[in-house]
């Protein structure tokens, strides 16, 4: 299983250069100086007893933080805590670490090839970890220098003189160690040489001048607001149980985050050019990474090895799991509705966990709107409306969203198109007046929609390249059919044929026909007064007019017949094979798709499904396998999506056949599967609405299906009220094993004869682009 959550990385574009930056920046020995995920070879050799001992080391209480962190008191937590985990006897002592910060003698150059759509240009360096201040500083410096929309690297080589596609610059701080990095996406066409000189003369002078004290600032405020918004929640990665835990365990401290965060803001520019001349002027690992053939893919040598006997283990007996607790119906916030003088309606709920205001102005559009021949201009459309609007230059744009902790994005699913605001409520009129300025006043000057188309043609060039990317592009518009407004490929960016011809006019009549007041929709979840609110969105968005005529979707188009069969992509040197198998749900699914989505647990979904377990745990074929019913206004869809070992590519198409037709047969849902779906999705529902963005979701999903505003309030009562029966009757009633299409995206001359025993038609299939 980690063998093959190994090839599903390395499979991925630059996959494999991780590896390589590790082995140039640390010695051998060092801590450091390998990926978490190992090699194929340790891999091979690693023994039942090597797992176990490594368990009996690392894994004792007193090597352990915990953290219990939700409506829990002290008194209570220890009492449970000592009764449950207090017996549990200590493992051996860890030792200290010794993980010093390595140096290289002088600058280490590499070049490598991939299966990339772009040269992509690295310079890395090891830095210090958490127990050196000087992680700050060099947070703040790589926030300037290439983390910012604003970002110096973004402003000179995307912005200015365009030799780079995209920029980025991060430092990864570990407790003793880290790793500072820089990247550009060379755009197609300019010479790489060139682009890395230019730079590493911008790296240069920064090093020696260091930032501004509004870039410093602009940097604090982004990082404060994106932690205010991670500790909103009670786990997860950056929530408050994460921070505690963290704190505690690399610097003995719960309350590092505090620590963390004061530090943050008083750093100075000063500070910043100290930390970058001491560790960034030493010698760097520069690497570049090319399109081309990769290098021999290190494959494990011991496929068919059988794993050594272990000895018994010695087990104690635990004491009774205590009973759970009753489970009642979900909390969801009630609703207030406006709306404001040009119609547009408002939909707010209220939170006031956080003085935050998140809001998503959603339009009837969605890539259904963006079909026929100029697919793909919705997305440039959406990309520019932050490149200049209002009279404010694109960098204006993202620097005052920097400094206010703001946030405006663009999306669009296969129904709806959303711009969105993430704002601190203190900060809610300027940021509604840049948000209202996005939405109503976008420049679309002819410079910038040549930038951005640019950018969008080289996103498709690296779409291409990705198994899940190609997949994604062949599926939709073999089960909808190509004339259908769901048989465009998810990530809507269209194909570069048409994207290449796209005009500053194209881009304008979009806009003017779907992002209009009689087409929108205001959904609010705020700490501030529905009033308030409403006041505020009326004198920025209540005099919104449209010109011209309103975009009609086109009618619908009948779904194909289904076709079984194998379409394959040949991906030449994939260490893994991408498989994607789907059909069309009948339209009377509609009807049951709480019933259909909850049977899909035991089915698909969840981490015991059957799919996963089979191929996961059982045949050890896969790290993971999903099947998910998909969810549009107008259709559902069922589809599976498997990454396997190449080698096993024909029979995990049948294997997940017999599981298809083995739970829709003879086999359907177990009571303990019934049990465990029902008891789990109840308990899951009142973590559902943590965050003030679920509420903003849940409302969405409400409005876009139809839904009364007090659905998520009878969840649990749905759930209550199921039977295995009826789960799988709903099941059968819907999918139907004989109608998948199956996308299967690897190396044909590998892939090519296993496919061929399934006993279904294979054809082979050229996507544009791909090569």
């Amino acid at each position: 299983v980690v063998q093959n959550e190994k090839r599903q990385g390395d499979n991925q574009p630059f996959g494999l250069v991780e590896y390589a930056q590790l082995d140039a920046l640390y010695p051998a020995g060092h801590p450091y100086a390998h990926s978490t995920i190992g090699s194929m070879a340790d891999l091979d050799a690693a023994s039942m007893e090597d797992a176990r001992n490594w368990f009996r080391q690392h894994y004792g209480p007193n090597n352990a933080v915990l953290v219990l962190a939700g409506d829990v008191d002290v008194k209570t937590a220890r009492k449970l805590v000592t009764r449950w985990f207090g017996n549990i006897p200590r493992g051996p002592q860890q030792k200290v670490i010794s993980a010093p910060v390595p140096n290289l003698a002088e600058k280490k150059v590499e070049v490598l090839k991939d299966r990339v759509a772009n040269t992509r240009i690295y310079r890395s360096w090891a830095v210090p970890g958490l127990d050196n201040t000087d992680y700050i500083a060099l947070d703040v410096a790589a926030g300037v220098l290439g983390g910012l929309a604003s970002s110096r690297l973004d402003n000179v080589l995307v912005r200015d003189e365009q030799l780079a596609v995209s920029v980025a610059a991060s430092n990864q701080s570990f407790a003793q160690s880290g790793q500072f990095e820089v990247t550009v996406d060379v755009k197609p066409g300019v010479d790489p040489a060139m682009a890395a000189a230019r730079l590493d003369a911008i790296m240069a002078d920064f090093i020696a001048n260091g930032p501004s004290a509004d870039e410093v600032q602009r940097v604090i405020a982004r990082t404060v607001s994106g932690r205010l918004a991670g500790l909103e929640q009670v786990g997860g990665f950056g929530g408050k149980a994460t921070a505690l835990a963290e704190g505690a365990l690399y610097r003995g401290d719960s309350n590092f985050y505090r620590t963390q965060l004061l530090a943050l803001a008083a750093i100075q520019p000063g500070a910043v050019v100290k930390a970058m001349q001491k560790w960034l002027r030493r010698p760097t690992y520069a690497l570049t990474v090319e399109p081309g053939e990769r290098a021999a893919y290190d494959e494990t040598k011991a496929a068919t090895k059988a794993i050594a006997a272990a000895a018994p283990l010695h087990l104690v007996k635990r004491p009774p799991i205590p009973a759970l607790g009753p489970i009642g119906d979900v909390a969801f916030p009630s609703l207030e509705r406006g709306t404001l003088p040009n119609g547009v309606e408002i939909i707010y709920a209220r939170r006031t966990t956080l003085p935050i205001t998140q809001m998503v102005l959603s339009m009837d559009a969605g890539r259904a709107a963006d079909i026929g021949e100029k697919q793909g201009v919705q997305a440039l459309m959406l990309s520019l409306l932050d490149e200049g609007a209002g009279g404010r230059s694109s960098v204006q744009i993202a620097e005052e969203e920097e400094r206010l902790g703001a946030n405006v994005s663009a999306t669009a699913n296969a129904d709806k198109t959303a711009i969105s605001l993430w704002a601190l409520s203190a900060n809610l009129a300027p940021s509604l007046d840049l948000f209202a300025d996005i939405v109503r006043r976008p420049d679309f000057k002819p410079e910038e929609v040549a930038r951005l188309k640019n950018q969008q043609l080289a996103g498709i060039a690296a779409e291409l390249k990705q198994p899940q990317g190609l997949a994604n592009r062949v599926l939709p518009p073999i089960l909808f059919g190509a004339g259908h407004r769901y048989g465009v490929a998810g990530s809507g960016t269209g194909t570069a044929s048409v994207v290449s011809k796209l005009t500053r006019d194209d881009v304008v009549a979009f806009h003017q026909a779907w992002i209009r007041p009689e087409k929108a929709k205001l959904f609010v979840v705020s700490d501030r007064p529905f009033a308030e609110v409403k006041a505020a969105l009326a004198a920025r968005i209540g005099n919104w007019t449209a010109k011209g005529d309103a975009g009609v979707r086109p009618a619908a188009v009948a779904v194909p017949a289904p076709k079984p069969r194998i379409l394959l992509i040949d991906r030449p040197g994939s260490p893994q094979s991408f498989i994607m198998a789907g059909q069309v749900l009948p339209d009377a699914a509609k009807g049951t798709v709480d019933t259909l989505i909850t049977a899909n647990e035991p089915f698909g979904a969840s981490f015991l499904s059957r799919l996963n377990q089979d191929l996961r745990e059982t045949k050890a074929w896969s790290y993971g396998v999903r099947g998910s019913v998909g969810r549009y206004s107008d259709a559902l869809t069922y589809t599976i999506s498997a990454p396997v070992q190449s080698d096993r590519t024909g029979d995990s198409i049948l294997a997940l056949m017999d599981n298809v037709k083995a739970f829709l047969g003879p086999k359907g849902i177990t009571p303990e599967e019934f049990d465990r779906t029902i008891s789990s999705s109840l308990r899951e529902l009142p973590g559902g609405f943590e965050k003030a963005g679920d509420v903003l979701t849940g409302i969405q999903l409400n409005d876009r299906f139809g839904r009364a505003d007090d659905y998520y309030a009878g969840e649990a009562s749905r759930l209550k009220a199921m039977t295995r029966e009826n789960m799988d009757a709903t099941v059968r009633a819907a999918v139907k094993p004989d109608a998948f299409v199956w996308v299967v995206v690897g190396d044909a001359k590998i892939v090519k004869p296993q496919l061929e025993k399934v006993g279904l038609p294979v054809e082979d299939v050229q996507v544009a682009g791909s090569n």
